[in-house]
C-alpha cells in the first residue's frame, strides 16, 4: 500500500481516528507522518496526568474545581499550591496528600476506586501478608462489635482471630 500523502513510498504508518462518529484512516510513509504528526496530535497545554487518565477511562477525571481557600494554600513541606497540582497532575511531596486531603480524596476515589493504597501481594510470601491483613480486619471488626455491645458477634470474631494468629505463627 502506498502513502496517501506523497503516493510514492510504501505506507508504514497507519493512523485511525474517529471524527464525529466516523472512522477515518490514514496510511502514510514515515516522512509524511512526521510532517503531519504535529498537526494530528497537537495537544497544546492540555496534556496532564489527569487528562490522560480521564481519556483512558472515558471520562474527564480531573481534580475538582474548588473555590476554597485551600486552592491558595500551599504545602508546608514543598510549597506547592493546589492550583499547580491541578495543572500538572503531580504532587510535590508526600506531605501534599495530607495538606490537600479534602480536595484530592474525591478524585482519587473516582480514579482508583479507593483512596487508600493497598498495593500488590508478593507471590512467595503472600500468604503471610494476607493473614496479617485478615487479622487487622478482624481486630477492627472486634472493636466495632464491642463498642456496639454485640458480645456474641465479638466472641465469634475473637475465636476467628485466635485461629488466624495460630496459623500466622
Amino acid at each position: 500500500m502506498y502513502c496517501e500523502g506523497c503516493k510514492e513510498k510504501l505506507a508504514t504508518v497507519h493512523v485511525a481516528q474517529i471524527i464525529n462518529g466516523q472512522k477515518v484512516e490514514l496510511h502514510l510513509c514515515e516522512t509524511c507522518a512526521a510532517g503531519k504528526g504535529a498537526l494530528m496530535f497537537d495537544l497544546g497545554n492540555t496534556l496532564s496526568i489527569s487528562h490522560l487518565l480521564g481519556s483512558l477511562l472515558g471520562n474527564p477525571y480531573e481534580v475538582q474545581d474548588l473555590q476554597t481557600p485551600s486552592s491558595v494554600q500551599t504545602c508546608p513541606s514543598c510549597g506547592m499550591s493546589f492550583a499547580s497540582i491541578k495543572h500538572t497532575g503531580k504532587l510535590g511531596c508526600s506531605q501534599c496528600y495530607t495538606a490537600f486531603e479534602q480536595e484530592l480524596e474525591p478524585t482519587l476515589r473516582r480514579i482508583n476506586g479507593n483512596s487508600q493504597h493497598v498495593g500488590k501481594i508478593p507471590s512467595r510470601s503472600g500468604q503471610q501478608v494476607l493473614l496479617k491483613r485478615q487479622i487487622d480486619e478482624l481486630k477492627t471488626r472486634l472493636h466495632q462489635a464491642v463498642s456496639k455491645e454485640q458480645y456474641e458477634e465479638a466472641a465469634e470474631i475473637r475465636d476467628s482471630l485466635k485461629d488466624l494468629e495460630k496459623n500466622l505463627e
